[in-house]
């Protein structure tokens, strides 16, 4: 409600009691004016109006079983029954005299009423002790009235006594203005209670409880038949006859009287509304759902389901349309959440490193929970043509989109409606998720293509063991490293360079190639991790990046293992003199190798623009000593591998050597065999 709203609200309310104040200072303008007949049908009507209000209060607060609507139903019907008992006071019409009784019930029916209007405030909660009296209140009206109008007719004490020319007086008075305020508090909690919740009718009986208010005072100014004491009978006509307008138009939005009074009901009862509401609607979205599975309309009329839905909730046939095009709406909502939510799922399977052919099959798996009514394939561009997974060919009534790599069409996701035999109803909504899902699926698929060729490169160019430890961990990447205990092997060509300088660059270069072609296979079956070749020189380690509690004895087996494999290349490639192929001159060099078992800094080094994963220390240092003792086809290993290995190896002792480096003199083995 806007500022000049409030400012037109409080002037029409405040008009009455501007006019009673001005009639009260100016005696000479509270003209006299008596006509029986028009407050009679004033009264009664009056009357009539709040005993319908009442009625309706009444069975609202018994199906909501709420307690402010019960008190609030409790103003309206003792207001109706006194306002009765009044109109019988006018003489000439029923009773052929006034009655003091009939007259003073206005003042003690509106007090009472203020009474009930003052504790409607509170909030009374489900187990709240108020709901034991409901019964009592309930009954409550009608037996005052009875008791009221028995006490009147007998004219027992006081009742026997004359009406006053001022119509209330001493307690009566006091009733009447107590009756305003009760009225004028209560108006002020509904006031906060409409600023919460913009109803009309919560509008009209904050309006209503204010004009009430001011009707009190009017009875303990006014005289009777004097214009103040119309003033009073009007107002109560007005208050009543504004709620019972709101309420008809509430009536006629929703086509039924079940809700009028919701706005006035607890938060507790709010609540509960809301929960009935809410199931309804989830209901009602199932039914929906399962009619759209069996191939009917959502538009379509819902038969025996809105039925159902309408005796369970208590809903107008009007409230069961609407709640469909809200379950329509939540459903439609709700799919298209549940879309995204795959479509995200998709976007995040852009940047898993794995197959082609995996990632495509979970996201046609995501892409028929999107579409859970439809029927999804994607087909991949291969030869020319497209190739499904079901091995069927493209269907011509399907929706193509096409999926793109690198601006080449390499495939296409299929979309087919299903069940209502509509293959060209599509909605804008479905077919821009539809379309998105084939835009990640093309990025998914560029991706996947990427990463198999950088993955190719990548390992090519690193041992596979480092390049997978990077790709699952890229932070690994840094520059530095930890100490760990390794195993670390190294291999040279024994006799070189001279090779090198009799056999010229091309021989050279094919003897490496098929050397380490043979060597390689044999260090990486064994775990090892091959960290560089230099020339004629290779260098391994075991136990990094890869924890290995056997690096000691992988790495002897490897070692053993690379000589019988450079034993077996050299007797494929030397011809019957003992030389290379026929005319290739010099024979081919062997390789000699040592291992070395202890700590050493285990990691990358190297610039920012490259660098290189290895192992660093007296361990690594010691390994390339050993390996200059050893004779060609040999394998000699240090100390502490020697003890790693123990009753598994069959070595020879060469003896104590003075290392370059070392203090003490290295004992050395030659490694014969593993058992």
């Amino acid at each position: 409600m806007s500022y000049l709203r409030i400012l037109l609200w409080l002037v029409h309310v405040a008009l009455p009691a501007a006019g009673l104040w001005l009639l009260v200072a100016n005696p000479h303008l509270d003209h006299e004016y008596m006509h029986g007949g028009v407050h009679f049908w004033l009264i009664l009507g009056a009357a009539v109006l709040s005993l319908a209000l009442g009625v309706l209060l009444l069975r609202a607060a018994r199906a909501r079983r709420d307690m402010r609507l019960i008190l609030v139903s409790l103003v309206f019907q003792l207001n109706s029954g006194f306002l009765g008992l009044h109109a019988l006071a006018t003489p000439g019409i029923i009773l052929t005299e006034s009655n003091v009784g009939f007259t003073g019930a206005v003042p003690v029916g509106l007090m009472l009423g203020g009474v009930a209007a003052l504790a409607s405030v509170a909030e009374y909660g489900p187990t709240a002790w108020a709901h034991r009296f409901i019964d009592v209140l309930a009954a409550l009206p009608l037996t005052l009235m009875g008791v009221w109008a028995l006490l009147s007719l007998t004219r027992v004490p006081p009742f026997d006594a004359h009406p006053s020319p001022d119509e209330v007086q001493g307690p009566l008075v006091a009733a009447a203005f107590l009756g305003g305020a009760c009225y004028l508090v209560a108006a002020g909690t509904y006031a906060y209670m409409y600023l919460r919740n913009r109803s009309t009718v919560l509008l009209s009986v904050l309006t209503a409880f204010v004009l009430l208010a001011e009707a009190m005072f009017a009875v303990g100014f006014g005289r009777s038949w004097r214009v103040t004491w119309w003033e009073w009978h009007v107002l109560l006509g007005v208050a009543f006859l504004l709620i019972a307008v709101s309420a008809h138009r509430a009536f006629r939005r929703e086509g039924s009287a079940r809700g009028l009074f919701d706005s006035v009901t607890q938060r507790s009862t709010v609540a509960a509304i809301q929960r009935d509401y809410a199931r309804a609607l989830e209901e009602m979205v199932l039914a929906l759902d399962q009619r759209a599975t069996g191939g009917v309309r959502p538009d379509e009329p819902l038969g025996v389901v809105g039925q159902q839905l309408s005796r369970r909730f208590g809903l107008t046939e009007r409230q069961v349309a609407v709640l469909q095009q809200s379950a329509r709406a939540v459903g439609d909502e709700r799919e298209q959440v549940r879309r995204l939510g795959a479509l995200v799922a998709v976007g995040e399977r852009a940047t898993v490193i794995r197959g082609e052919l995996e990632l495509l099959a979970e996201i046609q798996r995501l892409a028929n929970v999107a579409f859970d009514r439809d029927r999804v394939r994607i087909g991949v561009q291969r030869q020319g043509r497209l190739y499904f997974d079901d091995g069927r060919p493209p269907n011509p009534a399907a929706f193509v989109f096409p999926l793109t790599v690198k601006g080449i069409r390499s495939g296409v996701l299929e979309l087919t409606r299903a069940g209502n035999g509509e293959p060209g109803q599509l909605g804008p909504a479905e077919h821009a998720v539809a379309r998105s899902f084939a835009s990640q699926t093309s990025v998914t698929l560029e991706n996947a293509r990427l990463y198999q060729q950088l993955d190719g490169l990548f390992r090519s160019y690193m041992s596979p063991q480092v390049a997978t430890a990077l790709i699952a961990d890229p932070a690994q990447a840094g520059l530095g490293g930890e100490v760990h205990e390794v195993s670390v092997l190294m291999a040279d060509l024994r006799g070189y360079t001279p090779f090198a300088e009799q056999a010229g660059p091309v021989r050279v270069m094919r003897m490496l190639n098929t050397y380490y072609g043979a060597i390689v296979p044999e260090i990486l079956a064994e775990g090892g991790t091959v960290v560089q070749f230099v020339g004629d020189a290779v260098m391994a380690i075991f136990n990094a990046p890869v924890r290995q509690h056997d690096h000691a004895l992988r790495a002897a087996r490897a070692g053993l293992a690379l000589q019988r494999a450079t034993a077996a290349v050299r007797e494929s490639t030397e011809g019957a003199n003992g030389r290379g192929p026929a005319g290739a001159g010099a024979a081919w060099p062997m390789f000699r190798v040592g291992v070395n078992t202890g700590p050493a800094i285990v990691g990358n080094v190297g610039a920012r623009e490259m660098r290189n994963f290895t192992a660093i220390g007296d361990t690594t240092n010691l390994a390339a000593r050993l390996e200059g003792l050893a004779e060609p086809g040999t394998v000699v290993v240090g100390p502490l591998t020697r003890e790693r290995l123990g009753a598994a190896a069959r070595v020879h002792c060469l003896g104590d050597f003075d290392i370059k480096g070392k203090s003490l003199p290295v004992t050395a083995f030659r490694l014969e065999g593993l058992r």
